[in-house]
């Protein structure tokens, strides 16, 4: 005759499948979550190979990083302005920009003029060469996104601003100093006379 097992032997078999069964759920939720991160990184990934082709494009082109072409188009529109406020344009720190200007100079594309009314100011104005240097430039990466974005509801705007700066952050790269341009590599690489931008 079978012997029926204790009362205690079947609630530890119904425990058993119950927790076969969290074990068996977790590790779908966990396979489903690490897809969509999966997908996340995916779609960083496709951004940082666009931003790099196109910076190594922009380089070969005009030997410009993107950071030096958005300065130079900023004193194009202001026709001049000084080192303190070009920093806080292009949300960089002075010293970068300081240095950026330095490399600039160098190659006669930006002049440094200090004021006669205030000789403790000095303004940073484009040479010509500098002018006929960006009307070869090509079109920045960005200006195709920006004009996508504003084409966007303003909620949707929200959204993706809210969710990038949380992978910013989750990243750690939340207080890395950035100007608001797409591109690769070191800030200050390039424009130094080397063939092609350091990353």
């Amino acid at each position: 005759m079978d012997q029926k097992k204790p009362a205690s032997a079947a609630l530890s078999d119904t425990q058993t499948w119950e927790w076969a069964d969290r074990i068996r759920l977790s590790a779908i939720l966990d396979e489903r979550a690490m897809s969509k991160a999966d997908e996340i990184l995916v779609a960083l990934r496709r951004v940082m190979r666009a931003t790099d082709l196109h910076s190594k494009q922009l380089f070969k082109s005009i030997g410009l990083t993107s950071p030096q072409l958005l300065i130079m188009q900023i004193l194009h529109r202001e026709g001049s302005i000084t080192a303190g406020q070009l920093a806080d344009k292009v949300s960089l720190s002075q010293a970068t920009v300081t240095t950026i200007l330095d490399r600039l100079q160098a190659k006669g594309l930006i002049q440094r003029e200090r004021s006669e009314a205030d000789r403790r100011k000095v303004f940073v104005l484009l040479t010509e060469q500098g002018a006929g240097k960006l009307q070869d430039a090509p079109t920045p990466l960005q200006e195709d996104f920006i004009r996508q974005f504003a084409d966007l509801k303003n909620w949707e705007q929200t959204q993706l601003i809210s969710a990038l700066q949380r992978i910013a952050h989750m990243m750690d790269a939340h207080h890395i100093d950035a100007s608001p341009v797409l591109d690769t590599g070191e800030l200050l690489s390039g424009i130094d006379g080397s063939s092609t931008p350091k990353h």
